[in-house]
């Protein structure tokens, strides 16, 4: 039988329906095996190479932060609606407009694809900082994403209210503010499990077979 550990209580939940913008805060989801329903189901492509759009190559996608969609209908009713996305300046374009790549391109001064569904095997193109102890350091690589989605590499971000006071204590003039992280679940954890828990958790989760859980 496996043990359940309490890990906390779930302090906000997000949703992002368009890749690399800001998204939506949830008061419910339902979660299937491709992560929270709706989540990064569309995506911005460069024309000219077919790659995603990510604001972890800032360099050539530096505001895509600054874009926010929200699903224009209910998420679960049948098929997913079109999305809203509001644009830097406040206006705003349906996804399922016509002329959305046109006025996508636009706004971020290159040619774009916008997709309505993942392709069977997708890249996009990763900023590595010269930071010491990085694999690389100041390069742009090109990173395989799961089949058939739209995420870097885990269907759903997890972040906890622990590891944002740490990182805070670690460094006071920063702002570390839980949007610029884009995590899908928001986690409150009581103060025995320490900082950074989900270092732990994975492992957890591995040895689950064994006698662990994770609840």
């Amino acid at each position: 039988m496996h043990q359940l550990l309490t890990v906390g209580s779930v302090a906000a939940l997000h949703r992002y329906p368009v890749k690399s913008m800001m998204g939506e805060e949830l008061n419910a989801a339902r979660i299937g095996p491709k992560g929270l329903e709706g989540d990064r189901a569309f995506a911005i492509a460069d024309a000219e190479t077919g790659k995603i759009a990510s604001a972890k190559n800032p360099s050539k996608w530096p505001n895509l932060f600054d874009f926010r969609a929200t699903y224009a209908g209910l998420v679960g009713a049948g098929p997913l609606p079109a999305a809203r996305i509001t644009f830097p300046d406040g206006t705003a374009v349906n996804t399922a407009a016509p002329d959305i790549e046109a006025r996508l391109s636009a706004v971020l001064e290159k040619p774009v694809r916008f997709l309505r569904a993942a392709p069977t095997s997708g890249t996009l193109e990763e900023y590595w900082p010269d930071i010491e102890g990085l694999a690389r350091r100041d390069e742009v690589t090109d990173e395989a994403m799961p089949a058939e989605t739209f995420f870097d590499v885990g269907i759903i971000h997890i972040l906890t209210t622990a590891t944002l006071a740490r990182l805070s204590a670690e460094y006071p003039p920063g702002r570390f503010e839980p949007r610029r992280f884009r995590p899908n679940l928001i986690i409150r954890t009581p103060p025995e499990l320490g900082d950074f828990p989900e270092r732990d958790w994975n492992y957890l989760y591995t040895n689950a077979g064994r006698g662990s859980g994770v609840g």
